[in-house]
């Protein structure tokens, strides 16, 4: 069995206490990890303080460069870390191939991002520019179901500010994370990046840390409300990425043959394990019959299995609270008497396995619409009047993203800027790139991560304002 180590001041280190990993495929352990004491976490964080001042004077133009190199390591050692993905996230191996790739390509294009400073105000009487300064310590707090690409994610950001890092990745997946960082151990000056393992407590202790300047939280939205309000005490700036309910809405004139499979993936993909999946889907009476039909066609398809099996399209939820979440939302649908397109009984066998499953005639007030299931159930929801149903998808206290489907473009930007979600997109769903703003609204989350914005939420707003 593997074992891992934690990276704490350019040092591999272990712990008296450990974690065991599961493969959500099988339930079995497959490696283990430290468990980082609070001491551990202290020493983590000197390690970032010592090394901010050098760290934070070196020009952009190096770190951009120090950042480019990393994409590069993660690159050489792509077959390795796929098949770590696999094996603690559950993914198939195309989908952890593209998380592998997703990884070095984000890397790549937060390098190429600005923070130069900007010209606010120059004519006789002032100049005024606006700089943006690192914080010091970020604590990054990474998700369980892109475990590699979304604590990255805040790395290379956080690196290129100008600041040092402290990252804590999920107990569930911490495999992938702590051996991308000993890959990177030696590339970078100790201290810049430490990387320790645990769980909650660890997290709380990041959280309520002094010597910690930023939280960046990528999780649920109870655990984000959580943090803001641990995060108070030092007046920590937060980023935080939250769950998310999305609303896909599908109008009369949309062709369901020509979208269904977009529509499809968008929902299923990593068995539906993404924040901004559709969750929710709205489709309009004159074409419901035909869209529920496309989709079922689709999931009639589709191979669910271990991810290490290379036919398998989908793979299992990742852990057994989340599983048995699912679980849970499925039979209050049953309850409901609900009508099954597809799925809704979960095999008794090994692993977190749920089928695709297609809810018809789901309504608002049933678990599987009004929360986010975060597994492969879809409800897909009868509307009539356009207004209504917008006033439907808003109802929610979620608003991380949202689409509309239309062969009508206009109408589609008109419905969508009505939409209260931090993205919104028109033909299309899920679309997130490292050069484009990504946040949520409401319960959804605060700040943004990606291009020059999510960059300066790594900064402090300094404005040099000179006298003529």
């Amino acid at each position: 069995m593997a074992d891992y180590k934690m990276t704490i001041g350019g040092e591999l280190v272990d712990s008296n206490q450990t974690l065991d990993v599961i493969n959500p495929a099988t339930e079995q352990v497959f490696a283990t990890c430290p468990e980082a004491t609070k001491e551990q976490l202290d020493a983590a964080v000197e390690a970032a303080q010592t090394a901010f001042p050098d760290w934070s004077r070196r020009p952009i133009d190096e770190r951009k460069d120090l950042v480019r190199q990393l994409a590069a390591k993660v690159a050489e050692h792509r077959d390795e870390l796929i098949g770590l993905l696999v094996k603690e996230q559950g993914k198939p191996i195309s989908n952890a191939t593209k998380e592998v790739e997703f990884t070095s390509y984000f890397a790549m294009t937060t390098a190429g991002l600005n923070l130069a400073p900007e010209v606010l105000r120059d004519d006789d009487q002032m100049k005024v520019e606006a700089h943006y300064k690192p914080l010091g310590v970020v604590g990054a707090i990474a998700p369980w179901n892109y475990p590699l690409l979304l604590a990255y994610w805040k790395v290379f950001a956080a690196l290129v500010a100008g600041n040092c890092v402290v990252l804590k990745p999920s107990p569930y997946t911490p495999v992938t994370t702590l051996k991308a960082a000993q890959l990177f151990n030696d590339m970078l000056p100790p201290g810049v990046l430490n990387v320790v393992s645990g769980g909650d407590e660890l997290g709380r202790w990041i959280v309520e840390h002094p010597g910690i300047a930023k939280i960046s939280f990528t999780g649920s939205s109870a655990t984000g409300k959580k943090i803001a309000a641990a995060a108070a005490g030092t007046l920590k700036r937060v980023t935080l990425e939250l769950g998310g309910n999305d609303a896909a809405v599908v109008l009369d004139d949309a062709d369901p043959e020509e979208i269904a499979e977009k529509i499809f993936w968008t929902a299923f993909n990593n068995s539906g394990q993404i924040c901004m999946a559709i969750k929710r889907l709205y489709v309009q009476e004159a074409v419901y019959d035909r869209m529920c039909d496309a989709l079922t066609k689709l999931a009639e398809g589709v191979t669910v299995g271990d991810g290490g099996d290379e036919t398998s399209m989908l793979g299992p939820v990742q852990n057994q609270m989340q599983f048995d979440r699912v679980c849970g939302i499925l039979e209050d649908t049953k309850q409901r008497g609900r009508r099954f397109l597809t799925g809704g009984e979960v095999p008794e066998q090994p692993g977190y396995f749920v089928p695709v499953t297609l809810v018809a005639e789901a309504e608002e007030g049933d678990r599987l619409v009004d929360e986010e299931p975060f597994g492969p159930v879809l409800p897909i929801i009868k509307f009539n009047d356009v207004d209504e149903v917008i006033t439907r998808a808003n109802a929610s206290e979620y608003g991380l993203g949202g689409s509309v489907w239309t062969n009508n473009i206009e109408r589609g930007q008109e419905l969508a800027a009505k939409m209260d979600s931090g993205t919104v997109w028109v033909n299309q769903h899920s679309v997130v790139l490292p050069d484009i703003p990504f946040g949520g609204a409401k319960n959804s989350g605060l700040g943004c991560e990606g291009a020059d914005e999510g960059l300066k939420n790594f900064c402090q707003l300094q404005v040099v304002n000179v006298a003529k």
